[in-house]
């Protein structure tokens, strides 16, 4: 089934829709095996995440700081940043220059590209951010920062797109910088698992959504990486095989949004995200939420949405795809800006998914000595 929207007299609509099984493209793996005789390749579904003391987590989430966040990250980009467009260019180099201020020592680099479009050949940039490059398996969380584009009929208004997608991108930035020391030190631990940032490009549709006018920085990037031998030099093994969880943030920034299970397969990480929401409830760590649990909800089965995971999931990647269950009422309308924000869900979501990362990662924090005298 189809969600539609008609406003402005434009009809634009993102599908939802369950896969036959006869669309995936089973990746083959690699028999590299480890001491106990599993694959690298398969460490992915034996994966254990550690669990952090509350000690831990006020730790982690000390430098977390949403007006940072909403002046450094959020504010450069609410600008018309549509592919090929200067406010395009200008959220990529802000992006960068994130990255490059950093002391964990990301690598970033640029898939650029150009597609046919509705209007013309236009070019493209997805920006992929990895915290240890040498690495084999990587925790990758992924966004898109163009903005859906409008035809100059319509000058004098700009959409921003703040829920879809500068906000995911925002909270992936402040992720990369609050948790900069722990990273950096999970860096230095030469394990052999690492984060992955991607900011993809042209997830929007130009004109009308169709299998070609919509994902185009992600089905670029999908195909790249399944023809890149990783690690480097392998014949068996691609990128795509690197990838043990690929988590995608989308029109998050509404008030009350609900998270359910799009893929049973992850379904367990959903659970995660819930217990963390939990604990994060009972240390009076979250704002504006009054029940223990408010926005993951790992037991309530929604539809499958057309999104930039889904060139990632036909080749077989695994997907926890967060994106609310009903879309903002802003969504794709001229009124999805900073103003119709919600502040206390944003730093909330921001928390609990520092706190994901850090554990998944296998990285605790370092407790001060009088932790309880903290800031």
């Amino acid at each position: 089934m189809c969600k539609r929207s008609s406003n402005i007299g434009v009809e634009r609509s993102r599908c939802l829709f369950i896969m036959p099984s006869s669309y995936y493209l089973i990746i083959g793996v690699a028999f590299i095996f480890h001491t106990h005789g599993i694959p690298w390749t398969k460490e992915k579904l034996r994966h254990r995440a550690v669990t952090l003391t509350d000690d831990e987590i006020r730790a982690a989430l000390n430098r977390t700081d949403l007006e940072e966040m909403w002046e450094k990250f959020l504010k450069p980009l609410l600008v018309v940043r549509y592919p090929g467009s200067t406010g395009n260019q200008a959220v990529q180099e802000n992006i960068k220059t994130t990255f490059s201020s950093l002391g964990a020592g990301w690598e970033v680099t640029t898939d650029r590209f150009e597609s046919d479009t509705p209007y013309g050949r236009l070019p493209f940039s997805n920006l992929i951010a990895t915290l240890n490059p040498s690495a084999k398996r990587r925790l990758v969380l992924a966004c898109h920062y163009d903005s859906k584009y409008y035809p100059p009929q319509w000058h004098g208004k700009e959409f921003l797109g703040a829920t879809d997608s500068a906000v995911p991108c925002a909270m992936m930035l402040e992720l990369a910088r609050a948790l900069d020391e722990e990273l950096k030190a999970q860096k230095s631990s030469n394990s052999n698992l690492t984060l992955q940032l991607i900011f993809f490009d042209g997830e929007e549709a130009l004109f009308q959504w169709t299998s070609t006018d919509s994902l185009y920085g992600s089905r670029h990037l999908a195909e790249k990486m399944q023809a890149t031998p990783h690690p480097e030099g392998a014949t068996d093994t691609n990128q795509l095989h690197g990838i043990d969880l690929f988590v995608l943030l989308d029109l998050i920034g509404a008030p009350t949004p609900l998270f359910g299970n799009k893929f049973p397969e992850t379904k367990p990480w959903l659970s995660r995200l819930q217990s963390i929401e939990k604990r994060l409830h009972s240390m009076n760590q979250l704002v504006e939420h009054p029940n223990s649990v408010q926005y993951f909800w790992p037991g309530v089965s929604v539809g499958h949405v057309l999104d930039d995971h889904v060139p990632f999931q036909s080749r077989g990647v695994r997907i926890l795809h967060l994106i609310p269950a009903s879309f903002p009422s802003v969504w794709h309308r001229f009124e999805d800006d900073e103003e119709n924000l919600h502040r206390p869900t944003i730093r909330n979501l921001s928390k609990i998914l520092q706190v994901f990362v850090l554990e998944y990662l296998n990285a605790r924090p370092t407790v001060p000595t009088n932790p309880q005298n903290a800031p």
